[in-house]
């Protein structure tokens, strides 16, 4: 399984990727301090970092990945950080990161950067590239959805919430999940914009594939 090291102190975020890569398959490790970060690189085998810029204890984000690249260490790295500026952007860049997502960010466009950049490492698999449940088929190269002999293209959201369904087949996914995987940790519960998708989405691959549990939420069956 795919591990990755996230490195965030702020616990709602850490909390956040957290739930949301172990609901994706992968196996996520949360520290709150540049210190433990760099212990934990140290002791053991990570496929990617998560790493935060601003970081408790005198030791920020910029600080773990010069340590980390003058050690040798070539893991790929995701910058997350609220600084916007061109030059903290190229600050982290030239520091070593092979990318930099600004908070807040939406769950589905940072596990896009994930597994472009484990693909460019070598670090995935093909098979990790299509997720399959009986004749559908998500593909995450064109960014479109077989259903049978039929491609269908998606919009970005639409492919998000396909891919939740396709990860946890005949599982029951809440309205809340669905909210905090798709549309970010800035999610609106209140919103009834899950239910809008599950329409959209039910147009194109068959509306009897997704059903509604009612009380509950929906389900790819």
């Amino acid at each position: 399984m795919t591990s990755i090291l996230v490195v965030e102190d702020e616990a709602r975020i850490a909390n956040f990727v957290e739930k949301g890569l172990t609901a994706s398959g992968y196996a996520p490790t949360v520290v709150g301090s540049g210190r433990e970060a760099l212990d934990y690189l140290e002791t053991g085998s990570f496929d990617l970092v998560l790493l935060d810029v601003g970081l408790p204890g005198g030791m920020d984000g910029f600080d773990v990945l010069r340590r980390m690249r003058a050690s040798g260490l070539a893991t790929p790295v995701i910058m997350l950080t609220a600084r916007v500026s061109l030059d903290d952007t190229v600050q982290g860049l030239d520091a070593g990161a092979n990318d930099y997502v600004p908070k807040p960010f939406k769950f589905d466009e940072l596990l896009a950067r994930i597994r472009l950049r484990l693909r460019e490492s070598g670090r995935s698999t093909a098979d990790e590239a299509v997720l399959r449940h009986g004749d559908l088929e998500l593909d995450f190269r064109t960014r479109r959805i077989r259903v049978g002999q039929q491609s269908i293209d998606l919009s970005a959201r639409e492919f998000a919430l396909a891919e939740q369904f396709l990860q946890h087949p005949d599982q029951v996914l809440s309205r809340e999940q669905l909210l905090s995987r798709v549309w970010g940790f800035d999610f609106d519960p209140s919103s009834n914009v899950v239910d809008v998708y599950v329409r959209y989405l039910r147009g194109k691959i068959g509306a009897d594939r997704i059903e509604t549990v009612r009380g509950m939420g929906y389900r790819l069956v």
